[in-house]
């Protein structure tokens, strides 16, 4: 059933899916998983050098403060990032993806911030990643959640 703007009604979120080219769908799940691994490994060094500068300047009074230091890093990581001129991480500039909000519109700072956080809480469920073979736009568990789809910039 459609809206007055020619919108789905169907669809959970009220707005219009446009369809996703499968061009920019093409080996998405590969890339998606060599650009986690490269962020991954970038916000693991940035935790780090974060965790040892707060360490030393707190006299080392700080350390029973700092383990969820990561899961912090990772949220601003993929926020700043994701809602940026680029829509991409660093990993998944290197691996030619962006992400979008499912109506194509750039996504905002609080969306890919949650994006990140559901992510790692999907990692404690693993079975959950496996949705993503199972939809037609390759989108996982915590992509729905957020309302986001991760496509290839040049197609």
């Amino acid at each position: 059933m459609s809206d007055a703007r020619g919108g789905n009604r169907s669809y959970p979120w009220g707005h219009f899916a446009p369809p996703t080219p499968r061009e920019a769908l093409a080996g998405v799940r590969r890339r998606r998983v060599i650009a986690l691994c490269l962020d991954f490994v970038l916000v693991a060094m940035l935790s780090t050098l974060l965790w040892f500068a707060l360490f030393m300047l707190s006299f080392g009074l700080s350390a029973l403060l700092l383990p969820p230091l990561f899961p912090l890093v990772a949220f601003f990581y993929n926020g700043l990032t994701v809602s940026g001129w680029r829509m991409a991480t660093p990993g998944m500039c290197v691996m030619d993806l962006e992400m979008r909000l499912m109506d194509g519109r750039p996504v905002p700072f609080l969306n890919a911030g949650v994006h990140a956080v559901l992510f790692y809480v999907t990692w404690l469920f693993p079975p959950f990643l496996l949705v993503s073979l199972v939809t037609s736009d390759k989108r996982c568990l915590h992509d729905l959640l957020a309302d986001v789809i991760v496509l290839r910039r040049s197609n």
